[in-house]
């Protein structure tokens, strides 16, 4: 009687399964490891930098594991453990060409297996690897590193790096962690994203490591200057085509919790617009309003909104010609007038702003908004006494401009009490 043979089996997710989902691989899971895939055949990408280079999705409490081969080897996230070390030699690579290694951030599941790198004696005794991180990454890191003799670029973002013989950007998009960041490569619109972006998932700020929601906005924002295609995620399975979407989705899910909206709510793009206005996150004001015009184009308070937005940015141009089109159809529309009244006095046109504040209060007298910009305006044309006659100016601004008023006033004082006008030193 003859063993059955085992039948090799191409490893597949379940279709019901997140890959990514609390961002490990259940133990059941693991001994149907993919193991190492090539990144070229995966993303379907035709291009040198990724022609040899290989891709481990992470192992229970590790994250991701990317080797480029080029000119020689470059690691970014070696994980936490030896996994990525063992493998590198049936793959065809000698562990002596690894000359740089890039931390995304200094979480343990991301950087730790560094220091297990260095076990192979031939690497610790040469030396001759480059660890390339944040400036902001943990110092206790850096100490470790510097007492062992290697060497290590930190950089702040913006820097473009050689990895393996190909230039990538350094983009720093602080939020998960302080010290996150990003690597693109511009010709084939790639980003390797760390824990910054992951499929199917959003990510947390850590608190512990500097992480903070409003700092990953910020983060985000940057990736969306870029022309995104493709992402390689600290975690999960890399997004081939459809990553500039993936990008904004992580966006979205991050306002939502900076406004601690659940993921399934029913609230509409507008009442986001309120909320995040309340907390003075002005961009992603613009970003719900143009979501809620693209769905409702008409909806005035979307309108009005983003122009104010706009004008609190600085932004005062562009608040012009959205108010122009509000005001063309509705003339008589008092916040309309009182916006484009603050978007002049922005411009420092204020001869033409106290128009449409003079407009609007004609409308409703009691508009404190176009009351305290009137103030302001005269104020900033040196008309004080009439500026100080608006309560509601005074109100506001009194403590703000109360020692330039004294000053003022002191100086008027003298110039009344001394004949021609000139000082005198008597006393």
């Amino acid at each position: 009687m003859t063993k059955e043979k085992k039948e090799d089996k191409k490893f597949e997710f379940p279709e019901e399964y997140d890959p990514i989902k609390e961002g490990v691989i259940p133990a059941e899971l693991e001994p149907d490891h993919p193991g190492w895939l090539s990144i070229a055949q995966i993303m379907k990408i035709s291009d040198p930098v990724f022609e040899k280079s290989m891709f481990l999705i992470g192992y229970q409490e590790s994250s991701n594991v990317y080797v480029l081969a080029g000119d020689y080897l470059t690691i970014v996230d070696p994980g936490n453990d030896y996994t990525v070390f063992t493998e590198l030699e049936k793959l065809g690579f000698n562990p002596l060409d690894i000359k740089k290694i890039v931390v995304t951030h200094g979480h343990r599941d991301h950087c730790m297996g560094v220091f297990e790198l260095f076990r192979f004696p031939p690497i610790y005794e040469n030396k001759e690897i480059e660890i390339v991180n944040h400036e902001a990454g943990p110092q206790e890191f850096k100490r470790i590193l510097e007492e062992q003799g290697f060497a290590l670029t930190q950089v702040k973002g913006g820097e473009t790096l050689e990895l393996s013989g190909f230039e990538w950007e350094a983009i720093h998009t602080p939020g998960h962690t302080i010290d996150s960041m990003c690597l693109y490569h511009g010709p084939t619109k790639t980003v390797i994203t760390g824990d910054t972006v992951l499929p199917h998932a959003i990510g947390d700020a850590d608190k512990a490591a500097g992480g903070r929601l409003d700092h990953y906005l910020y983060g985000l924002k940057q990736l969306l200057q870029k022309d995104i295609e493709n992402i390689l995620p600290g975690h999960g399975v890399p997004v081939a085509a459809t990553g500039r979407r993936t990008v904004e989705e992580t966006y979205e899910g991050v306002m939502m919790k900076v406004i601690e909206v659940e993921s399934d709510s029913k609230t509409t793009w507008m009442e986001g617009a309120t909320l995040l206005a309340e907390q003075g996150l002005l961009e992603e004001v613009v970003y719900c309003c143009d979501k809620e015009l693209a769905l409702r184009p008409k909806n005035l308070s979307a309108t009005q909104l983003k122009a104010f937005a706009l004008n609190d940015m600085g932004r005062c141009e562009e608040a012009i010609d959205i108010l122009d089109q509000i005001l063309a159809q509705q003339p008589d529309d008092v916040h309309a007038l009182t916006g484009k009244g603050h978007a002049l006095l922005g411009l420092q046109k204020w001869d033409e702003s106290i128009k449409y504040f003079d407009d609007a209060l004609a409308i409703n007298p009691e508009i404190k908004e176009a009351q305290v910009f009137k103030g302001m305006a005269l104020y900033f044309m040196g008309k004080y006494d009439e500026a100080m006659e608006i309560e509601p100016f005074k109100t506001e601004f009194m403590e703000r401009f109360k020692s330039e008023i004294d000053k003022q006033q002191e100086e008027k004082k003298k110039d009344d009490n001394t004949p021609g006008g000139e000082e005198t030193n008597e006393g």
